[in-house]
């Protein structure tokens, strides 16, 4: 089966193997990683999910990751093929720990709470070890993951720890940034057991932080993330738990195609308010490349690796990768290509193949008993001050006291989605008191803001802020039903704000608002619902009739059958056939004019296509190692030197991976424009030469 879903000549008995699904059965409104093909795209979830941390019990697959200060928090997901995954809920309903987590008396815990769990399942119970700023490590148990679960307080504090139970009948914990700690637990999971505690793994060794520790075949493995200077994953093993340990590192580079987008200045830790920001730096890394995360098996003897990508605003994204096995390392990507991860390549074969579908309902007509599961308050809310019932199918906000947003209590948030959403909330203002200010934000550090502020005389103003420079619109208004949107971009990173009083006829506000890549918070950008009353007591109420996110990129195509051209991203050139190989040519040239540069995509399964030369010449054919003038046209399709797997790169762009080679189809002017299949990946910019703008033509044939 192994072999079958990366070589096969037979994709389609592939296809039957895997279940596959028909495109048409995926859900379409939002971002799926699953394809609906038998393959699937990075990342699985195109909103934050950042520290995560994954196990396997039995045939079903658990997951969970860093919440910080929303509540609830510590979501716990389920997935029988590590694609398509379930919330079963949330393992922390409220982290009250003091008036911090609660917004009160001007303290906040943004950025803080609680992050980087450590799961792990032993003799019936499910268990997660996770750090919280400024407190103890919790610790938190169920024998169902659904819950209900027990939170307690460790006796000590671990930084980024990560549990093993060893099969000597002990529970061990490392924990530590570079110089890397072990220690045995007491039997009670509580403490460390005295004497036992020792450095392990040395500052210089290449380990980081965000360690998670596993056993396999006896001997031990500690998979790690370094992000100084650079963002990468190192692994650690040894014969013995307590070492020594070697080193090698596992995953680097892969940034999917991204580069450095808009940064503040010391990452938004400085004094609030200070909104110096940097200009992106399209060909930088920084630590967007593959880093904290681990590895996991399945039943059939596959093993596949999960990381996590400091995605700009969006914040921080979730990544499979298949896990190739080498000279005893677990090496994140293909034989031909370790260290990079295909963004598309083929569904683990775990033995239960599942349709398409996402964890979250992200839409909201509030007209249930409950929230839809995406939904976290910004801190721990005031559960009195919120209500569905009050006006069945609406949320209805009551003011609570605030100054700003910043210190605004239940404010209702959801994790935005790339690469592209559409935010839009229709709300009645006829409850707002005097002082009373409510809408919809794309929350982050700096915010922005579109709603409605009613005035000490009982004027209803529509109102823009945004953070970083106060007021930008006010205007009066006297719809008695408002529709409020933002139109979030995260490959531009802006977000344009605009009106409607009818739902059909939007109008803009403003200029368009720019997303920022930070660490005050430590989370992206998030849509939020929020009601606030900025003169020192509690005001009125503002009833949400709906909320929708609409995604116009989420579906994602292959244009099989279709005739196209590719146009080289990085040089703006064409290939074409010269002499029965490919090259790039000028876009204005004859060739580029004509069939030598168009190419027929047939459907090969998976994912995967043959390109046919439109002239006659052939099939576009890798031979040797894919090296310099090794792309050649062939009269006969090969099943595996002539297949390529699609990528998808979501900008109207792609890449083509060589099952011959496990690398890219590239071509640059430094070689005289020869195509070769040796590219490891995408450079941050997308300038490298492996990535390709297509475009359906007619062929003159």
């Amino acid at each position: 089966m192994t072999t079958c879903l990366r070589r096969s000549a037979l994709p389609l008995l592939c296809l039957a193997a895997l279940g596959a699904v028909a495109p048409s059965a995926r859900a379409a409104a939002t971002w799926t990683a699953d394809n609906g093909n038998g393959t699937f795209t990075n990342p699985l979830f195109y909103d934050e999910f950042s520290d995560p941390d994954l196990i396997r019990v039995g045939e079903d697959y658990y997951m969970t990751g860093t919440t910080m200060h929303s509540m609830p928090g510590l979501p716990i997901l389920h997935s029988r093929d590590l694609v398509n995954w379930d919330l079963l809920g949330y393992a922390l309903d409220k982290l009250d720990l003091g008036p911090d987590y609660r917004l009160e008396d001007g303290a906040a815990v943004y950025g803080q709470g609680i992050w980087a769990p450590s799961f792990r399942y032993h003799d019936g119970v499910f268990h997660i070890f996770s750090n919280v700023n400024g407190q103890r490590t919790q610790h938190l148990y169920a024998t169902n993951p659904a819950g209900p679960w027990t939170r307690e307080s460790m006796n000590v504090s671990l930084h980024d720890l990560s549990v093993l139970f060893d099969d000597d009948g002990h529970a061990y914990v490392i924990w530590g940034y570079r110089g890397i700690r072990l220690a045995r637990l007491t039997p009670d999971l509580k403490d460390i057991v005295p004497g036992t505690e020792r450095e392990i793994i040395s500052a210089d060794s290449g380990i980081g932080e965000g360690v998670h520790f596993y056993k396999f075949k006896g001997r031990y493995y500690i998979t790690s993330s370094n992000y100084d200077p650079v963002g990468y994953m190192a692994c650690a093993r040894a014969d013995r738990i307590e070492g020594p340990y070697e080193v090698t590192t596992i995953s680097a580079q892969e940034t999917l195609g991204t580069g450095n987008g808009y940064r503040l200045a010391g990452m938004g830790r400085g004094e609030l308010g200070e909104f110096t920001v940097y200009p992106p730096q399209p060909a930088g890394m920084g630590a967007i490349p593959m880093h904290q995360g681990g590895i996991v098996d399945t039943p059939t003897g596959e093993w596949w690796g999960f990381s996590m990508t400091d995605h700009n605003s969006v914040g921080r994204l979730t990544a499979l990768s298949p896990v190739t096995w080498h000279d005893d390392w677990p090496f994140f990507g293909l034989p031909g290509n370790l260290l990079r991860s295909p963004r598309t390549w083929v569904k683990p074969d775990t033995g239960h193949p599942s349709e398409p579908r996402v964890p979250y309902a992200r839409n909201d007509a509030f007209d249930g008993p409950a929230l839809a599961n995406v939904w976290q308050w910004n801190h721990v809310p005031v559960d009195d001050a919120w209500s569905l019932a009050a006006r069945p199918g609406f949320l209805r906000l009551t003011a609570l006291p605030a100054d700003d947003l910043w210190s605004a209590r239940n404010t209702l948030t959801q994790r935005a989605v790339g690469p592209e959403s559409v935010a839009t909330a229709v709300i009645d203002p006829a409850g707002l008191a005097p002082g009373d200010t409510g809408g919809l934000t794309v929350f982050n550090y700096p915010y922005a803001w579109l709603g409605v502020t009613k005035t000490a005389d009982g004027q209803l103003l529509l109102t823009r802020v945004d953070q970083d420079a106060g007021e930008r619109f006010s205007q009066p208004i006297s719809a008695a039903r408002l529709w409020l949107r933002v139109d979030a971009n995260f490959d531009t990173e802006k977000a344009a704000f605009s009106f409607s009083t009818d739902g059909q006829t939007f109008t803009p506000v403003g200029d368009p608002f720019t997303l920022i890549f930070q660490l005050r918070t430590f989370q992206g950008v998030r849509y939020g619902l929020f009601h606030y009353n900025t003169t020192g007591r509690t005001g009125g109420h503002l009833d949400v009739d709906a909320f929708t996110l609409d995604e116009p990129r989420a579906v994602r195509s292959i244009p099989t059958g279709q005739t196209i051209t590719l146009t080289s991203r990085a040089y703006d050139r064409v290939l074409a056939i010269w002499h029965g190989r490919l090259r790039l040519v000028d876009a204005d040239s004859e060739a580029a004019q004509s069939d030598a540069a168009r190419f027929k995509v047939l459907d090969q399964g998976l994912g995967r296509v043959a390109l046919q030369a439109a002239d006659g010449s052939g099939y576009v054919t890798i031979s040797g190692i894919g090296a310099i003038a090794d792309v050649k046209l062939q009269p006969d399709l090969d099943p595996v030197r002539s297949v390529f797997q699609w990528q998808h790169m979501l900008q109207g762009d792609t890449m083509l991976l060589s099952l011959a080679t496990d690398r890219f189809l590239t071509a640059s002017p430094a070689v005289g424009g020869l195509a070769s299949a040796d590219s490891p990946g995408a450079a941050p910019d997308r300038k490298g030469g492996a990535t390709f703008f297509y475009q359906t033509v007619d062929s003159s044939r």
